[in-house]
């Protein structure tokens, strides 16, 4: 494991138990969690994004101030749902916050998760076209993205034009020349993760895979990853690919970690049903004394196989105690795990 950073949902909600009680205070309190996290020596801040919920949904502007912000932490997500996505109009807005960042960003996307409302990419503008469904339509909106990065002309160049062009087609600008070999794909299965490592993207594998063996989430991961490093080695890509892995751990160090998270730990995978056709695995949560938790981890097959360990954070109780979570894990887990 080479590289530790965290995953925030970015929810908020009004209730007086919650810290981040608006939008304002998720998007303000997520900047703060990426400055203290590059402080104590994280190596990613990545955030999820979802739509028509209290929860973070337009990243890129997020990626910017944090950019702006930071200096050498690099800035993610897990996952854009790319079936909402306009590809021209993101590899413009993600250029820019990667230029902002000066090339730190680490995109990761996906064809989407089950939603807060129906079929709400149609509002977006979107429909699949004819033949696919949804999760088609967003991996086809991922290809023209990707391909869209690599800065060919393709534009028809209008002869009177306001300013002076560029010889040739045009492509989209401004555009980050680096930013391809720094897209990830969010998989849930072995298929798509071969899908990915032949089209040369990054993997990224949650919480959350569907169930195709039976067998505990770790395993089943692990499994998932060899299959994305052969179809990435099949594919002769140049360079090296990277996996990463989300995980929910907690040191069970004061009291307060206690009455959090003292029953979390006790507990194993679960399963479950994202429709009435498709069964998921769901990863356990992993919470104990420092010493109980190196032991525990050492035996996560995926965690062994990624490159990158994504720990999962409340992001609701506030960036105080979030920066405890992730101090606690730097400091009394991660060093025997082979970070650094």
């Amino acid at each position: 494991m080479k590289k530790i950073g965290f995953l925030s949902f970015g929810h908020w909600n009004p209730s007086p138990h919650s810290q981040t009680r608006s939008a304002a205070d998720v998007l303000l309190q997520s900047i703060d969690l990426a400055i203290e996290a590059e402080r104590i020596g994280m190596d990613g801040a990545y955030f999820r994004v979802h739509h028509f919920a209290r929860q973070l949904a337009s990243p890129f502007s997020l990626l910017a101030a944090i950019g702006a912000r930071t200096r050498t932490i690099e800035i993610g997500t897990g996952v854009i749902d790319m079936r909402y996505e306009n590809p021209h109009y993101m590899v413009e807005d993600a250029s820019a916050a990667d230029l902002i960042a000066g090339s730190r960003l680490q995109l990761g996307l996906s064809r989407g998760s089950p939603e807060q409302v129906i079929d709400g990419w149609r509002y977006f503008g979107h429909q699949p076209a004819d033949g696919e469904d949804d999760a088609a339509m967003g991996r086809r909106h991922a290809e023209e993205f990707f391909e869209l990065l690599r800065g060919s002309g393709f534009a028809r160049p209008n002869p009177n034009p306001m300013f002076a062009n560029p010889p040739g087609l045009l492509r989209l600008e401004p555009l980050s020349e680096s930013l391809r070999d720094r897209i990830w794909w969010g998989s849930a299965t072995n298929a798509t993760a071969a899908w990915a490592g032949n089209l040369g993207m990054n993997l990224q594998s949650s919480t959350l895979k569907f169930d195709e063996s039976g067998e505990p989430l770790h395993i089943q991961q692990a499994v998932q990853i060899r299959t994305f490093r052969d179809a990435w080695a099949k594919a002769g890509h140049a360079r090296d690919p990277r996996v990463s892995v989300s995980r929910s751990i907690f040191p069970l160090i004061t009291d307060l970690d206690r009455a959090y998270f003292g029953r979390e730990g006790q507990g194993g995978d679960k399963i479950g049903f994202l429709d009435e056709k498709t069964r998921a695995v769901f990863g356990r949560s992993y919470a104990a004394e420092p010493d109980v938790l190196i032991e525990l981890l050492r035996q996560d097959k995926a965690i062994a196989e990624a490159d990158t360990l994504l720990l999962t954070i409340p992001n609701q109780l506030g960036v105080a105690y979030n920066v405890h979570v992730m101090e606690a894990i730097l400091t009394t887990v991660a060093p025997a795990l082979g970070w650094r």
